[in-house]
């Protein structure tokens, strides 16, 4: 049985030689499908033995994934980001796989984020399971960013080792972050009214509050330390940033919006915030528990 390895890029001259070298046992097929990089990618592709096919720029890979799948040849694909490479023990796993006689017809894999210059093993980015192993014709992507993938068949899970785990080399800089999430929420902001989403002023409370409450206390961000704090508070911005751009589509129209409704929802965030430091170890940690209740008192 043999296996192809599926690579969308634009503009990886810096990350695609790590993710080609880490490959290199199990690939018996390179495609990669480049979105008219300006850079060196499509020659460090070539050099490799890639195959390497275009696909106009579209600003998320989603669009691209199943165009790229169908230039696979092989029995099996993996799916690998240019920015993520796989560790010896996860290519030697993953071709027992496909040569076992009853292997799954697809597998999720753990993902190691590393942001910021830490593997984040909370704050919801671990195990961070993804499909990304599977025979052909097992599945296939909609168009719509982050999307979980159709599937055909059975599945199953790797292990939520490391020795398992793509090891995701994530955002560097914090302008990283913020230009890639400004285009994230651009597309997020546009799939919502697709679903018949209207704006709601409140929501720029509750939505982006839900989103901090849920990765730094529910996901354990706490035990991330400085990087789980700030990053749940960057996720809880890209949530806010996504409700105003509904807004501005929606042409900044004025809505009522009065003081006791927004006293009330406050105050809904804070009961919520007071359930979590009762009912988590995060004391344990000595993390600012009076600058969470400042801030939701502000």
């Amino acid at each position: 049985m043999t296996v192809t390895v599926v690579i969308n890029t634009l503009n990886e001259e810096k990350n695609l030689p790590r993710a080609l070298a880490s490959i290199k046992s199990i690939a018996d097929e390179i495609v990669v499908v480049d979105m008219e990089s300006t850079d060196k990618t499509v020659a460090i592709a070539k050099k490799e033995g890639a195959k390497v096919y275009s696909h106009k720029p579209v600003g998320y890979v989603e669009p691209a994934r199943n165009f790229a799948i169908s230039k696979a040849n092989c029995d099996w694909i993996l799916i690998l980001d240019a920015d993520e490479e796989i560790k010896p023990e996860l290519a030697k796993k993953l071709k027992i796989i496909a040569k076992s006689k009853k292997p799954s017809d697809f597998y999720r894999l753990p993902r190691k984020n590393i942001v910021f210059k830490k593997w984040l093993k909370h704050s919801r980015w671990w195990p961070d399971y993804n499909i990304r192993f599977f025979k052909k014709g097992a599945v296939s992507w909609n168009e719509v960013i982050h999307s979980v993938p159709e599937t055909k068949g059975e599945g199953l899970d790797l292990p939520a080792q490391e020795k398992f785990a793509i090891i995701h080399h994530h955002y560097e800089t914090v302008a990283q972050y913020l230009e890639r999430h400004n285009r994230y929420s651009t597309v997020l902001a546009t799939e919502l009214q697709k679903k018949g989403y209207e704006f709601y002023s409140l929501d720029l409370i509750k939505k982006p509050l839900g989103e901090f409450l849920s990765r730094y206390f529910a996901g354990e961000g706490y035990k991330d330390g400085v990087h789980g704090l700030a990053l749940s508070a960057l996720q809880a911005f890209v949530e806010l940033t996504v409700y105003i751009k509904v807004w501005e589509k929606e042409g900044f129209q004025e809505s009522e919006i009065t003081q006791k409704q927004i006293s009330t929802q406050f105050s809904k965030s804070e009961f919520e915030l007071d359930y979590w430091l009762r009912n988590t170890g995060i004391r344990k940690y000595n993390l600012p528990e009076k600058f969470l209740r400042r801030l939701l008192q502000k």
